[in-house]
């Protein structure tokens, strides 16, 4: 009874935000999703296309807070929506709960298959052998430049690094102090915008484990990462890099934020860029490229970490048919249109010439082509996830401020999420759902090997990007 009240009251407070009643002799399909603003307003166009489209069925899509959590007590409560929008990251985990269903099925009646989309975003929706999910916006990361920081530095504001060796040389040019020593601008720094704390070793080709069962962060590639990252407190000040960026937290989406105010020349950072520069600093001359790799680790060029959100059916869901119906007109039909209006590129193979031409970003077409990389990374498929990434977040802080040397806080991550992690292969094997889990990890790594990233001429007129196609090509070292 105390589930289905919390359901109830949910129902309550989103209806109370959405939008007309629906057209009578309609099924209703109720969709929750997280966004807001700008990137809600582009599913929303979706929305309205779709329910133009056909006179039978009609989305009412409501904005939802924290809608992880809520989706869970909807379901618990035997309450749910008909569709929901999640991240890929959490994906696996519902999958275990059984708070979604499995769209195999689905996928087979309509026609979608693997070979549609670019890889990696098929495996984020895909988990022990089934299809429990499908992409909605793709997103990953790249190295973002200030190109008049780079012009005043006296570095070619074309010309971003391709190493990490590159990229220190670059960052101690550009980075300037007061009379007091104060830092005033930097050139790079680990800590901004400090989401991917957890990824630092895939630039040197570490993994966080090794789809088997074993934590792998105190892996040689792991600790150089966190080396790399330890040198910058060590040459340029702890105390001074924290001032400088203490009175800029919490100001990503703001004209105050490091980067757009031109503060800080480089910046990890991901496809969505766009649309804040676009909004906080229109004037500012940038550029975007692949990450910089190891200069003795060529092999790694082109290395980026994914993410996507995901489009999932909940269990006991009202109208699943007609929900996998929209899913479908998404993929198929209101994909690009989507993708456009969030600033992202698409999570398709198939794009047409048009969505390359209107698309406002002008280095979208890098994002996706950095997809196909066989170096394309992303979060791993772990049902204490959250619990990594803000074990890997307390690691980072403690060797940023000093408190820690890379191999203890390390070691303490490893040690803890190795308990975790073998905590978790008793109970999956438990419900005789390890194997399946592992078979497809190793499936999947196995898949990545073989991918490649496309070969093509760009065209002048789809922007800048078409300067960069030499940044894909490793630099030679002697």
């Amino acid at each position: 009874m105390r589930w289905r009240s919390l359901t109830v009251a949910l129902w309550l407070a989103a209806t109370a935000c959405s939008s007309k009643a629906p057209p009578s002799g309609r099924v209703e399909v109720t969709y929750w999703e997280k966004w807001t603003g700008f990137e809600a307003e582009a599913m929303q166009a979706v929305v309205g296309d779709f329910n133009a489209s056909q006179d039978r069925i009609h989305v009412t899509m409501l904005s939802i807070s924290e809608v992880d959590r809520k989706l869970l007590v909807a379901t618990a409560g035997g309450n749910p929506p008909d569709v929901a929008g999640l991240w890929s990251w959490i994906t696996n985990v519902y999958a275990d709960r059984g708070a979604i269903i499995p769209l195999d099925a689905y996928c087979r009646k309509y026609g979608i298959t693997a070979d549609q989309y670019i890889p990696i975003y098929w495996q984020l929706s895909s988990y022990r052998g089934h299809v429990f999910a499908l992409p909605s916006t793709p997103g990953n990361i790249g190295l973002y430049w200030n190109k008049r920081l780079f012009r005043e530095a006296g570095l070619d504001p074309n010309r971003p690094p391709r190493t990490i060796e590159e990229l220190d040389q670059y960052a101690e040019k550009l980075t300037k102090r007061d009379k007091s020593g104060g830092i005033t601008q930097a050139g790079f720094i680990h800590s901004e915008p400090g989401w991917w704390h957890w990824s630092w070793g895939h630039f040197f080709g570490g993994d966080v484990w090794d789809g088997r069962g074993a934590i792998t962060v105190t892996s040689p590639e792991n600790l150089r990462a966190f080396r790399w990252i330890l040198s910058y407190p060590e040459k340029y000040g702890k105390s001074q890099l924290q001032g400088f960026r203490s009175g800029f937290q919490d100001m990503f989406s703001t004209p105050q934020n490091l980067f757009l105010s031109g503060q800080l020349a480089m910046e990890m950072q991901g496809n969505w860029m766009y649309n804040f520069i676009s909004k906080y600093s229109p004037g500012m001359e940038w550029g975007a490229a692949p990450f910089p790799y190891p200069a003795d680790r060529p092999d790694l060029a082109c290395t980026t970490v994914n993410e996507c959100d995901t489009l999932v059916i909940p269990k006991d869901a009202r109208h699943p048919d007609e929900a996998f119906e929209f899913i479908n007109y998404v993929q198929k039909r209101g994909m690009e249109k989507l993708c456009m209006g969030q600033g992202k590129h698409t999570p398709l193979r198939h794009v047409s010439d048009e969505f390359w031409a209107r698309h406002p970003h002008p280095y979208v077409r890098l994002f996706y082509d950095l997809a196909f990389s066989p170096n394309s990374r992303s979060t791993g498929r772990l049902a204490f996830w959250n619990q990594f990434h803000d074990e890997m977040n307390a690691a980072f802080d403690a060797v940023w401020t000093g408190q820690m040397t890379p191999e203890r806080a390390l070691g303490a991550v490893q040690e803890r999420m190795q308990e975790r992690m073998d905590r978790e292969v008793r109970t999956m094997t438990r419900r005789g759902l390890w194997q399946a889990i592992v078979e497809g990890e190793m499936a999947m790594r196995a898949d990545q090997k073989t991918w490649r990233m496309p070969e093509r001429t760009l065209r002048p007129t789809l922007g800048p990007a078409a300067d960069l196609t030499t940044l894909f090509l490793p630099v030679a070292t002697n």
